[in-house]
């Protein structure tokens, strides 16, 4: 009896401003880097046509199905701050699903960072420590499941997960690790004793993800029932769609009638006496089948399913190699709002727009980067990066003198 495993996640980067090292540059760096007035107007923007309307969706779901449908989420730290800088209603109608008690939340980095491939791993342990204390706040929950940064995954990233207390980690159903296999049972990890893999169904997540509204698919339109029915012929005990949140009425548009969609597709998946929903958290007492092994990083972005969305090519690479590399200095400056804006500097959004790829891989990063090349980004972010260095040996410099 397949049980379906719905999982979101909810992010929203920090866009920065057009930063200038010839220019006057004195004065609060989070204001010089960041623009608050786009972040905010994106914000306001797809909380109305996503966050709102999606979590009104939801939370009705469950309560005229009498909590049989069942929901997981991924909210990252930098969302959440957001939400109550820019639109705490948005927060609010989280914590309202969180009441039912039919909603799970998974721990990730909170500053949805690549700190996980630091060689040194101190700030990733204490960014997932920041996020698990902030779950625990605003939801009064304490996750078993873990997502790290956009599903980014290797053996020893599992290890370290594992050894910090999670009994599953959710990551991409892909061949290359899978080969004949399916993604929809769970699996032990290489050189981890408990841990247990949750892979996503990729090409079910994105029928609806990407392909909902793609005309020239063969399958259009997709229906709920038509869905359902794909579901109820899968043969494994779970399977996990995974898709970001914003694609309810922000990547698909409400005309498009993903809304429609999302409020009948769990009555039909229900009229499937082999169907249920249930969370990460009860998934994860099932057995595994089998063991992955992924030596090298996985994750679920772009065709190759690999970190070359942001460490493709050597522009990113500089810019990841200079941000961890700050670390000693940040560390060693013991300054909270300095130690903030560089954990905000990790962004993985910001080696995102970095990327050079073409095709439909490079649309899609063009789509979300707000620079109108990836050279300009790149040297917006080396500006930004070396004005932050600066900053750090001044304050180094002032505490010598001390």
């Amino acid at each position: 009896m397949p049980s379906i495993c719905f999982y979101f996640q909810v992010h929203q980067p920090l866009r920065m401003r057009r930063f200038s090292i010839f220019e006057d540059n004195n004065g609060d760096p989070y204001k010089l880097y960041f623009s608050e007035k786009l972040n905010r107007e994106v914000f306001e923007k797809v909380a109305r046509k996503c966050y709102l309307p999606t979590n009104s969706i939801m939370l009705d779901l469950i309560n005229r199905l009498d909590g049989r449908f069942k929901i997981s989420y991924s909210l990252t730290g930098v969302f959440l701050d957001q939400c109550c800088e820019f639109n705490p209603k948005v927060l609010e109608s989280f914590e309202e699903l969180a009441k039912t008690g039919c909603v799970d939340f998974l721990d990730e980095t909170y500053h949805h960072s690549l700190c996980s491939l630091f060689q040194d791993k101190t700030e990733f342990k204490e960014q997932v420590a920041l996020h698990a204390k902030a779950l625990k706040t605003y939801f009064k929950c304490k996750p078993v499941v873990f997502r790290n940064t956009e599903a980014l995954f290797t053996n020893e990233i599992a290890k370290l997960v594992e050894d910090m207390g999670y009994k599953g980690m959710v990551t991409e159903g892909f061949e290359r690790i899978l080969g004949w296999r399916s993604p929809d049972y769970l699996y032990r990890v290489k050189g981890c004793n408990s841990l247990k893999a949750f892979l996503r169904n990729y090409r079910m997540s994105d029928d609806v993800a990407y392909r909902f509204s793609a005309r020239w698919w063969s399958e259009y339109p997709l229906t709920a029932d038509k869905y359902a029915t794909w579901l109820s012929r899968c043969e494994g005990p779970l399977v996990n769609i995974f898709m970001d949140y914003e694609t309810f009425g922000e990547h698909q548009w409400e005309d498009t009638g993903i809304f429609e969609f999302l409020k009948r597709m769990p009555e039909e998946i229900l009229r499937y006496d082999n169907l249920d929903f249930k969370t990460p958290s009860e998934l994860v007492a099932l057995e595994p089948v089998g063991e992955i092994d992924v030596p090298t990083p996985l994750s679920w972005a772009d065709m190759e399913r690999d970190a070359s969305a942001w460490l493709g090519n050597e522009m990113q690479r500089v810019c990841f190699r200079m941000l961890e590399g700050l670390e000693p200095m940040v560390r060693e400056a013991k300054d909270e709002q300095l130690m903030k804006i560089w954990r905000m500097l990790q962004n993985s959004d910001q080696l995102y727009y970095l990327c050079t790829k073409s095709w439909a891989d490079g649309d899609v990063h063009k789509y979300f980067s707000p620079f109108d090349t990836p050279y300009d980004g790149f040297i917006n972010f080396m500006n930004v990066l070396q004005d932050f260095r600066h900053r750090l040996k001044q304050k180094l410099k002032v505490e010598e003198r001390r």
